[in-house]
């Protein structure tokens, strides 16, 4: 490796704002099967058919019904 090296021409990212960060996120085990089972046909990941759905909920900007005791519902 080179002991320096010039920066002075170099660009940010254009992804930058596109990149994922990893969390840990605790899912039902039927909500994972589901998208697993999704995976299979698909030829996605089920991580990233998680991801997906969450996207397109926040893009739509829709929020869940809360009862609590209840299972939690989507609203369109």
């Amino acid at each position: 490796m080179r002991k320096e090296y010039d920066f002075s021409k170099s660009r940010k990212n254009p992804y930058a704002a596109k990149l994922k960060k990893q969390i840990t996120i605790r899912l039902d085990l039927d909500t994972i099967d589901y998208f697993k089972k999704l995976a299979e046909t698909s030829g996605i990941t089920y991580q990233n058919l998680i991801n997906l759905y969450l996207r397109d909920c926040a893009a739509k900007q829709l929020q869940p019904k809360v009862k609590w005791g209840v299972r939690v519902e989507q609203t369109d």
